[in-house]
């Protein structure tokens, strides 16, 4: 086996071959959103330098920001301690992550037991998506 591809033995991969990934915004630190990652996506997003997943829903590789535009631009990829949970740190294109238009993924906010939209859309979506 090749020294290039020893750095993705060290990923504990799932029994589905994949592994959570947390991305984060390189500049503010904020969490943007959670995704999968295969070593086909990890490997995408090293080489080039914006952040590819995999989509379970669709089964099949997910380029961040192919249909909406807003790409993630990889700053940094760093592995936990137990190996089995990436993060990603990046410079979110547009400002927008989510695909409801927000920010972040993580926008709502549990409030007196009634989880509660604390953050405002951005752009909506159907100006985004059609």
């Amino acid at each position: 086996m090749s020294v290039a591809s020893d750095w993705l033995d060290d990923v504990a991969w799932n029994m589905d071959g994949l592994a959570p990934a947390v991305v984060q915004d390189a500049a503010g630190g904020r969490v943007l959103m959670m995704a999968w990652m295969n070593r086909d996506s990890l490997t995408e997003s090293l080489q080039t330098g914006f952040a590819t997943f995999w989509s379970r829903s669709r089964g099949r590789l997910w380029r961040k920001g192919e249909s909406s535009g807003h790409r993630q631009r990889v700053v940094d990829i760093r592995l936990d301690c137990d190996g089995d949970t990436l993060l990603l740190q990046v410079e979110q294109v547009g400002g927008i992550a989510c695909h409801t238009g927000r920010e972040s993924c993580f926008y709502r906010q549990l409030t007196d037991g009634v989880w509660q939209d604390a953050d405002p859309v951005i752009r909506d979506p159907e100006d985004i998506y059609g």
